[in-house]
């Protein structure tokens, strides 16, 4: 469970900072949870993975030529 312990004596600074904070520790969660709710053979995951990597490599390289 995550948990962000604001300080009483900043109120405003306190909160937006705490919620800053917040976000910023659950930012990966919400995709680990997605990649955990069942299980890939390893050969599934080797796949995907290369997949992405293709991906991410068409991506960066679209404006180069």
């Amino acid at each position: 469970m995550t948990r962000v312990v604001i300080k009483d004596g900043k109120t405003d600074f306190g909160i937006n900072f705490g919620l800053k904070r917040f976000k910023r520790e659950t930012q990966g969660l919400s995709s680990e949870i997605k990649k955990r709710e069942h299980y890939d053979k390893p050969g599934v995951r080797r796949r995907k993975r290369k997949a992405e990597a293709i991906k991410n490599f068409r991506k960066r390289n679209k404006n180069i030529a």
